[in-house]
Order: C-alpha cells, then structure tokens, then sequence
C-alpha cells in the first residue's frame, strides 16, 4: 500500500465483495446495499479503482454453449528457464486464443496452463500445432476435467 492509499474500511470490503459478484449493479442499489448515499459510494468505488483494487469488469460466459467444453490443464516443462527463454514462452504462450490462464510454478515443472477447447481432436490439434510449436517446451503432461466441480473467480475477503 503507497502513502497515498488508504486502508480498507468494512464498507471498502463490502463493496468488493458486492461488485465480485455483480459487476453491474448500478450504483444507486449499490449504495443501498453498502448503507451509503450514492456520490460517496461511487467515489469509492472509483479510488478502489484507481488504486488498483478493482482492476477490470468481465461478464463469466458459460463454455458450453459457445462450443468450448473442453477444458484441460497442462503442465510444461521446458528446455531451458534463463530469463531470455522464459520471457520467449510467456509472448508466445500468451498470444495462444485456447490458452484462458498460464502460471509459472515452481516444483516439478515451469507452468501450468488452463485451456479451453470444443472436443479432444481441437485440443489435440492445440497441443500438437500450436503448444508443440513454441520453442524450448521439452514436454507437457495433459489433465483432462472430467467434472468442474467449483468454479469462483471471486477472492475471498476478510471483513
């Protein structure tokens, strides 16, 4: 937290917590639901962006009926992790349309990647076209999801 950046108050929580999971809500309900009148509810909810808390508004759309039901994480392990070749794979990697999340971890391999795609032939041919053609990746090991059985995107919050 800079100088310039106050700390979260109850009310600066609550409002994160609300906006996590509706994003739309007008600012007037918003302020209801906070017990705040509206001008002082939008001028927090526009420090908590500026200061970088609230970093975007995204509507979560549902994979199966946009022909992509497949989802599948990778772990990657690469050749060599010098500087050079880890940024090379993260440009790569990042312009891959399949590819919704990627993490270098540490432990037994370099990243685990989340992908998305309609069916096994259009993963495979992801894997085998596009992973397999980013230079430096030694080897991947793919998991299948058989069930989702909890997706959140929101974080939990201390009140």
């Amino acid at each position: 937290m800079s100088k310039k950046e106050k700390a979260l108050d109850r009310t600066d929580v609550r409002i994160l917590e609300i906006l996590q999971q509706n994003g739309r809500i007008t600012n007037v309900d918003l302020a209801e639901q906070v017990h705040l009148s509206p001008p002082p509810c939008l001028e927090r909810v526009k420090r908590l962006e500026r200061e970088g808390y609230i970093t975007k508004y995204v509507g979560i759309l549902n994979p199966y009926k946009l022909n992509a039901g497949l989802l599948a994480f990778i772990q990657v392990t690469l050749h060599s992790t010098a500087s050079k070749d880890l940024e090379k794979f993260n440009r790569s990697v990042t312009s891959l349309r399949q590819v919704q999340e990627c993490h270098m971890v540490s432990g037994g391999f370099d990243y685990l990647i989340k992908v998305r795609a309609s069916d096994m032939q259009d993963y495979r041919n992801f894997l085998g076209h596009e992973l397999a053609d980013i230079p430096n990746v030694r080897e991947t090991h793919t998991y299948v999801v058989m069930q989702e059985v909890k997706v959140e995107s929101s974080i939990a919050l201390e009140t």
